[in-house]
């Protein structure tokens, strides 16, 4: 790549994207058309339908049209990129570094990015070249590869190699997480403010009863006459006859109706799809109306109750929202912590913390089911939230030490000297680990597992016993290079509290990776100093 003197990148068009195109100027046309002529022939009618889809076929082909003139190029000036609406340059001299930004579609396929690192922090991502799918990169790798050399020629990069910024790095924007947390706490918010309302409404149906009040005999009458009254407010409860006549049961989210005969005391009432299935043609039911509304049909064989929800329920969604907004809390938290590492550093996972949250709802969601309006007063109740508080403490605490950042030289030198290893023993160990690289001792990436004693290191395709279809690291060439926690670059693939050792291969970089105990002991088994001449024949 050191030839490279311009990079020239530009979609890959195909004939229908052409064809899109055309239909911009085409619906634009259509538009100015419906507007200006047939509005004047025909009126208000044909003009507006003939605006409205020359607008919407503009619109398609402006999407189009956007996605077919964008291109970037890159010369000994600068960084040049140009859209539809737009013409941006960046010289060489205030770019910083150029990486890989990983956006995740709706099926989480990875879609590969170019961002440019401007001096001072800020970044701008690129437009093209775009690594869509696995074939589109390679080509995506070359132009990043072509990139990267002219900025060596003509700039000064901060780092030596492609920092890939994923979901799981520390250079990760938190603005998703935050406004989600944002939102689910607002929503926790609007739900308690909503608790003491349907405490109030739902005590108030349970404790309502029927209307039983009589008029006042007249004076001088023989036998008062008794009628029904209704209350102002309509708190008591009235009792109506009816004939069902037919039931709608709705297919999915489709509201279900039950109609009624002669449209008396209603034509139809919306009601659940088990109380549509509870009722059949010629059913006489009682109506209960309750506030000016029917909330109850009641019938020989079923009964259909109109739910109002409680205050306990309703605290419980408060209570689960609020829960919820802790967990993007703590992907926030976590970044946080790790803005001083390298922007494509694999940050510790927030599970630890989602854990905590958990069992945080197992005794917090029924405390507020009970107690939705007021504190805990009973022994019981009392016992529970203090028990349940000292818990959700005590989990909290272990999460924040779990999720801290463990550098290599800190994980390498635990508490207690780890038991020295003799390559001379018999009893063989496997230890979980895996070279990210292919290699003749290592094909196709097929080990999972390090096999050490009982005779040399070996790679093996299974935890063992025994060294079937085992390969034998070749000790004497490899060199120790470097010791650190996982990139973006190294894939999903590794766990997040795993280390990566960096080999030399007789030249070849290779990558080791395993837990920091297991990988700082095969480190020491592959000391070429310590390892005895491999046995004649062996594999």
């Amino acid at each position: 790549m050191s030839g490279v003197r311009e990079v020239i990148c530009r979609p890959h068009l195909k004939r229908p994207v052409w064809r899109f195109v055309v239909l911009a100027a085409a619906g634009a046309s259509l538009a100015g058309t419906g507007l200006a002529v047939v509005r004047v022939a025909y009126g208000d009618g044909p003009a507006d339908v003939w605006a409205y889809v020359g607008l919407l076929v503009a619109l398609l082909g402006v999407a189009c049209l956007h996605g077919a003139v964008v291109q970037v190029s890159a010369d000994a000036y600068g960084v040049h990129s140009r859209t539809l609406l737009r013409r941006r340059s960046v010289p060489w001299h205030d770019i910083a570094d150029l990486r890989v930004y990983v956006q995740y579609g709706r099926h989480s396929e990875e879609i590969h990015r170019v961002e440019v690192v401007l001096r001072g922090g800020p970044t701008r991502r690129l437009p093209l070249p775009a690594g869509v799918s696995s074939d589109d990169r390679p080509d995506f790798d070359a132009k990043l590869d072509a990139l990267r050399a002219l900025h060596r020629l003509y700039g000064t990069p901060e780092s030596s190699h492609v920092a890939v910024i994923s979901k799981r790095t520390a250079g990760r924007g938190t603005a998703v997480p935050l406004t989600l947390c944002v939102l689910l706490l607002a929503g926790a918010g609007l739900a308690a403010w909503f608790v003491p309302a349907a405490e109030s409404v739902n005590h108030a149906w349970t404790s309502a009863v029927p209307c039983t009040a009589e008029a006042p005999a007249a004076e001088g009458s023989v036998s008062p006459v008794p009628e029904r009254s209704r209350e102002p407010d309509g708190e008591c409860l009235t009792t109506l006859s009816a004939v069902i006549t037919r039931a709608e049961v709705g297919e999915g989210k489709q509201r279900s109706w039950l109609y009624f005969a002669e449209s008396r005391p209603l034509e139809r009432l919306s009601v659940s799809q088990e109380g549509a299935r509870g009722f059949r043609p010629g059913d006489r039911v009682e109506l209960t109306v309750w506030r000016g509304e029917v909330r109850q049909v009641t019938g020989e064989h079923h009964v259909w109750r109109e739910h109002f929800p409680s205050g306990g329920e309703v605290a419980v969604i408060a209570a689960g929202c609020a829960l919820a907004a802790g967990y993007p809390g703590s992907l926030v938290l976590l970044r946080r912590r790790g803005r001083r590492l390298p922007a494509d550093e694999v940050l510790p996972s927030a599970l630890p913390f989602a854990g905590a949250l958990a069992a945080t709802a197992l005794w917090l969601l029924p405390l507020c089911y009970v107690h939705p309006t007021t504190p805990p007063t009973s022994p019981g109740a009392l016992t529970w939230a203090v028990a349940g508080s000292l818990a959700t403490l005590i989990l909290f605490t272990w999460a924040w030490r779990a999720t801290r950042i463990r550098t290599p030289h800190k994980a390498a030198a635990p508490r207690t000297p780890p038991e020295p290893f003799d390559e001379d023993e018999d009893e063989e160990v496997f230890l979980t680990a895996r070279f990210l690289e292919s290699t003749d001792f290592n094909p196709n990436n097929f080990g999972t597992h390090i096999v050490l004693g009982g005779g040399p290191p070996a790679v093996t395709p299974h935890p063992g016993p025994g060294r079937f279809a085992a390969k034998r690291i070749p000790v004497e060439r490899l060199t120790v290079k470097d010791v650190r926690r996982p990139r973006g670059g190294d894939g999903d693939g590794v766990p997040r509290s795993w280390q990566i050792a960096e080999l030399d291969d007789a030249g070849r970089s290779v990558r080791l990776t395993a837990a920091p105990a297991d990988l700082a002991r095969i480190i020491r088994a592959l000391s070429p100093a310590r390892m005895p001449a491999p046995p004649p024949g062996s594999a």
